[in-house]
């Protein structure tokens, strides 16, 4: 994240960290002076609870903003195949110009890539 703004969050796998999730993003993205879609809090908590549903103990959500589009992301930190094409197709729908997931070595994550200027 090299000459990215950048923030992470470290979050209990709960259904209720996709809310404080959401407004840790907008919060940090409103500090930095960038517009916020209006999908940006649907987005996040999709992204949270795809993350959550993985049933691991911890999540982690990161945040990158570069010219105007944030990446946003959803560890898990756990392995997980349990992601279907739904999932993306929402995000998707939600606004994220491009989706995606992987199995890393810290878990699974799930990212969404968004013009905060639509």
């Amino acid at each position: 994240m090299r000459n990215r703004r950048g923030a992470t969050w470290p979050l209990e796998a709960q259904p209720w960290s996709a809310g404080r999730a959401s407004e840790e993003v907008s919060g940090r993205l409103k500090e930095w002076g960038c517009p916020q879609p209006d999908t940006l809090d649907r987005l996040v908590r999709y992204l949270v609870g795809a993350a959550v549903a993985d049933g691991g103990r911890r999540i982690s959500v990161h945040l990158a903003e570069e010219n105007g589009r944030a990446l946003i992301m959803a560890l898990s930190h756990q392995p997980s195949d349990h992601l279907d094409d739904a999932v993306l197709l929402r995000l998707r729908h939600l606004g994220a110009e491009n989706c995606g997931t992987e199995m890393t070595e810290d878990g699974r994550q799930v990212w969404a890539l968004l013009d905060l200027a639509s």
